[in-house]
């Protein structure tokens, strides 16, 4: 493996805390978390329960949990802040689901505030208070909100963004599967508009691993989340390429946790045993890959570096 000297990964999920604690890290900053009104929680996990149907493989929801029960488990997994993240797929839901999100934010500590955004007129409006109410992360789903990132109405959105250095976590790649406007090539001419927005790619850009990887070289503000990549489950639809772990040795600082916590078709673990088996898979990782990956970028992506312990 590299002769990467590290302890065991963690075993399943009770098997964390220790595995942290072994890698001297006081615990957890993931970047990329659900959670959403009850209702709508409720169609997202019908949507998947036919997984087969839009997929074409199952995928059970491994925390199909009360709310309380989710955010105590994030608790006992040992993750400090979270961004809580929830997305619109038609015009008026935006405002709604951003004003939500801060309010869950305000009532568990360890969440921080987000935003959401859509194309409509209003939306630079809401998001300028979100904003200026705190929001540390706006979550961006092109594929399920089924919208050109390119729109004109968001033009002002993106430029709010930019100048007031408040990050985005876009799905703007081709998986699970494709829509009209993913693909990173679209994405990529809103970075070229607005080269100073600070972005998150989700699920490193899903399939397109070295097209994400490209990105990084082009685009300075980039970072890739982990969400689901290397995993078993993932493995099996969108493969890493052989040479993800010394790609990823050329962008030090520039991956971050992320895992789509609850609506994943696997233990919180998995996530974790995969990113440890690319920092043991290559010598200039290591280590201190994991502690940037698990703590220190996500932790300053979200701007909590100062509330957390050293």
């Amino acid at each position: 493996m590299g002769g990467v000297d590290l302890p065991p990964p963690p075993r399943d999920d009770a098997d964390v805390p220790r595995w942290t604690a072994e890698l001297g890290l006081p615990g957890l900053v993931d970047v990329h978390v659900h959670f959403l009104p009850e209702r709508m929680l409720r169609k997202v996990w019908d949507y998947f329960e036919q997984a087969e149907t839009h997929y074409g493989v199952p995928w059970p929801v491994q925390y199909k949990l009360p709310e309380s029960e989710r955010y105590a488990l994030l608790e006992q997994l040992g993750v400090l802040r979270f961004a809580p993240l929830t997305y619109p797929h038609k015009p008026g839901m935006g405002e709604w689901l951003t004003g939500w999100a801060g309010e869950f934010a305000d009532a568990h500590p360890r969440a921080v505030r987000t935003a959401t955004l859509y194309p409509e007129p209003s939306v630079a409006d809401y998001l300028g208070r979100a904003v200026d109410d705190g929001a540390r992360m706006v979550k961006v789903h092109v594929q399920v909100g089924a919208f050109d990132p390119r729109d004109p109405q968001l033009r002002d959105a993106w430029g709010l963004l930019a100048e007031a250095g408040v990050p985005a976590v876009v799905h703007c790649g081709d998986g699970p599967i494709p829509g009209d406007h993913t693909g990173l090539g679209i994405f990529a001419e809103v970075l070229e508009a607005h080269p100073s927005l600070r972005i998150v790619l989700a699920h490193a850009g899903m399939p397109d691993f070295r097209g994400a990887l490209e990105l990084l070289d082009r685009f300075p503000n980039l970072v890739l989340d982990t969400t689901m990549v290397g995993t078993a489950f993932s493995e099996r639809m969108a493969p890493l390429p052989a040479d993800w772990p010394a790609r990823l040795a050329d962008h030090p600082g520039r991956i971050v946790l992320g895992t789509d916590f609850p609506n994943i078709p696997y233990p919180y673990a998995e996530q974790l045993q995969a990113i440890h088996a690319w920092a043991a898979a290559e010598p200039r990782l290591g280590h201190g890959f994991l502690r940037s990956v698990l703590y220190d970028a996500p932790a300053e992506v979200l701007g909590v570096r100062d509330e957390l312990p050293a």
